[in-house]
């Protein structure tokens, strides 16, 4: 008996990347795991890779930057699987430039994917965790969010807001005894980063080499700490920040 044995969770930007290993990870603790992605191919993949191991596991289309989607997609998760249980806030979008060239229309998008699509995500779910008295939300900021990234000025902001926001989220459910908390990133080995740092691959060997377990980090490694946000384990911790960079950065 895994400890999420027996709850229903929905990864959002679960079809790759850390979205990817959150779901496996939650799906081998015993949870039932609806994979929610706008690449709805790549996601349906993910999870025949995650059934065929022999958990339970749909895909779902879903543009988080769209409420009506979210509510959509949390309907049919609840038809199929049961109560959402769990809800990891995980999509993300970035282009690296410097803040002085980018343009309103590439922040619009930034704000839309990386903020707006958590409260969206979080306006679909929390409600009917309210009514049932018990939930777990974990949403995945960035430690570009508490120290900043050259070339991610909007990115990090979006990322510092999602902090600020799940603790006060985390004050006004705490009576609905659900607990909301976040994973902070450090620089991560996935396709998203590799995108963003095309063309700057010695800024990225470099970037491991200022890692204390001098390496990047692997998206297995956010998986074990959403596993414990995720679980009972964590029944009594709420409103808090985990960074998970090997040491790249030591806030108290």
């Amino acid at each position: 008996m895994g400890r999420l044995t027996g709850k229903v969770a929905i990864v959002t930007g679960a079809a790759q990347g850390i979205g990817r290993a959150i779901a496996s990870r939650l799906a081998d603790e015993g949870a039932k795991v609806a994979l929610a992605d706008i690449q709805f191919a790549s996601a349906e993949n993910a999870a025949a890779e995650i059934r065929s191991g022999g958990a339970v596991a749909i895909a779902v289309a879903l543009d988080i930057t769209s409420l009506d989607e979210a509510i959509a997609a949390a309907d049919r998760v609840e038809r199929e699987l049961g109560p959402i249980d769990i809800l990891v806030n995980n999509a993300g979008w970035d282009v690296v430039m410097p803040f002085v060239e980018s343009t309103p229309d590439l922040w619009d998008k930034v704000i839309a994917i990386n903020f707006r699509g958590m409260l969206n995500c979080c306006k679909a779910v929390a409600p009917r965790m309210q009514s049932r008295g018990a939930g777990k939300i974990v949403s995945i900021s960035s430690d570009a969010a508490r120290v900043g990234s050259s070339g991610e000025a909007v990115y990090a902001g979006c990322k510092a807001a999602i902090i600020g926001f799940s603790k006060t989220l985390a004050r006004e459910l705490a009576a609905n005894h659900i607990n909301v908390n976040v994973v902070c990133p450090g620089p991560t080995d996935t396709a998203l980063l590799k995108n963003a740092m095309a063309g700057r691959e010695k800024v990225l060997e470099s970037m491991a080499r200022g890692i204390p377990f001098r390496r990047l980090g692997q998206p297995a490694d956010l998986a074990g700490a959403v596993a414990f946000f995720a679980s009972s384990d964590s029944d009594f911790v709420t409103g808090q920040v985990l960074s998970v960079s090997g040491g790249l950065t030591m806030a108290g």
